[in-house]
């Protein structure tokens, strides 16, 4: 039996190939993603480095939502976090809220039960620990509606501070295992000395004319006849606007003198390590602006522009709540997975959301909206992530981008590379610095659909 080595009549390739001038490819990299959010954001210069939003003045009523500690399955409110509740705004004595949050009863409840009543005397405040409930209403016909939902740190019966007796005016109902802290009146009347002189100043301040956003009115007059005396009104701005800082993302790129002599050819070295090098400060940069904690867009969304699904899963109900609460939405983000999960519901209703062009090329969208993949949107242990719509751009007072552009040994724009020596080793460094932040310019600009389900 004769081997191969032994039929072999000529050169064999592989030896060929030690030899041969191979055709190859760049330098690839798996962690290279469409990036969308940088590609649709609009860039605005902040060339001091600092970018101020100036607001209306707005008259802030307690908005926010309650924050709560645990030890093993005992929960508690943490006591400064009342002052989250609109009547407790400001509230200045912090013994007395620590008193408060102790005599909170905790309650387990399980799916489908009912919380309050419509009609019955409304005698507590509820905290929402964890868990999704539903606020039911009565519609025009008698039949049940659904108000909203509520989640995660939300509130309701907080009126039982104003001191006045009343009715629920809906039905609270679980959708989800459940957890509640609630107080009843007769322990709120304990403190009815020192809340009820705080309330009737809250109830004062709030009684200061504003409009539907919260902002301080501008008095007009309108449909008159004959010769009346106009009001006189002028524009009140926030004392305090908000600044954004530029943030940095940087990174020290390495290479060593004999590869950058002698291994040039036929791709120049440090033309494709910066190449690289870039592309994972982009990657980098998409996701702070998503999720760091001082201006990325998850922690900057306004409360109450946060919204949560209705039964778990993306379904198109959701995302048209979500488009309904703001004008001239210009894209959806969405985790790739939430997109799946949202495309199994239209599926399962015999919906087929239509494709629309987007620098050249065919995206999902919804009600002529783009839906656009976004992996840096995080997903929770509990298989649950979000949706965002941005509306965009500084003439419609929505989300931008901000950056510095015609820095030095700038590459690209608000990118700029610096050489930084050749060390005893012969290997020359370069420093890689990309400047940047994002800026949310008036609270419905960017809405958040939350606890969405991304599984089945």
């Amino acid at each position: 039996m004769q081997t191969e080595e032994e039929v072999r009549r000529s050169l064999g390739t592989r030896a060929a190939r030690t030899i041969a001038t191979t055709t190859k490819s760049v330098p690839q990299m798996q962690g290279v993603s469409p990036r969308w959010l940088l590609r649709m954001l609009p860039w605005v210069e902040a060339e001091g480095g600092t970018y101020r939003v100036n607001r209306r003045l707005t008259y802030t009523v307690g908005d926010g939502r309650v924050t709560f500690t645990n030890q093993g399955a005992d929960v508690k409110v943490i006591p400064q976090e009342l002052r989250e509740l609109p009547a407790l705004r400001e509230f200045p004595d912090d013994s007395v809220l620590h008193q408060m949050a102790e005599r909170f009863e905790q309650l387990e409840l399980g799916p489908d039960e009912t919380v309050v009543t419509a009609g019955q005397p409304a005698d507590r405040v509820y905290l929402l620990v964890r868990g999704k409930v539903r606020q039911l209403g009565v519609g025009e016909y008698g039949d049940e509606t659904l108000l909203g939902v509520l989640t995660d740190g939300d509130f309701f019966g907080d009126g039982v501070f104003e001191g006045t007796h009343h009715s629920w005016g809906f039905t609270i109902r679980t959708s989800t295992p459940t957890t509640l802290l609630a107080l009843r009146r007769q322990e709120i009347d304990r403190f009815s000395d020192t809340i009820g002189a705080h309330v009737t100043k809250y109830q004062q301040k709030a009684g200061k004319k504003q409009n539907k956003h919260g902002e301080a009115a501008i008095d007009l007059a309108a449909g008159h006849e004959g010769e009346p005396v106009l009001p006189g009104t002028f524009v009140d701005y926030e004392t305090t606007p908000r600044e954004y800082e530029l943030s940095v993302a940087q990174t020290i790129l390495r290479l060593h003198t004999r590869v950058a002599d002698l291994y040039n050819q036929p791709m120049n070295q440090f033309e494709q390590q910066l190449r690289l090098t870039i592309e994972a400060l982009r990657e980098r940069q998409e996701h702070e602006l998503i999720n760091n904690r001082d201006f990325g867009l998850l922690h900057n969304a306004d409360l109450k522009q946060r919204i949560a699904t209705r039964t778990g899963p993306p379904t198109p109900d959701d995302l048209d709540e979500l488009l309904s609460r703001r004008r001239k939405s210009r894209l959806l983000l969405a985790h790739p997975k939430a997109i799946a999960a949202f495309g199994r519901q239209c599926n399962s209703r015999g919906l087929y959301p239509p494709t629309i062009a987007l620098e050249n090329r065919q995206v999902q969208s919804w009600r002529g909206v783009p839906l656009l993949p976004c992996d840096k949107i995080p997903i929770s242990d509990r298989g649950t992530s979000s949706i965002l719509v941005l509306r965009t751009g500084a003439d419609d007072q929505g989300v931008i981008g901000l950056r510095r552009t015609g820095i030095p040994d700038e590459v690209e724009p608000g990118l700029n590379v610096r050489f930084m020596g050749i060390d005893e080793h012969a290997v020359s460094s370069y420093l890689v610095s990309t400047y940047y932040s994002a800026a949310v310019l008036v609270p419905d600009a960017l809405g958040i659909l939350e606890h969405v389900e991304i599984g089945g």
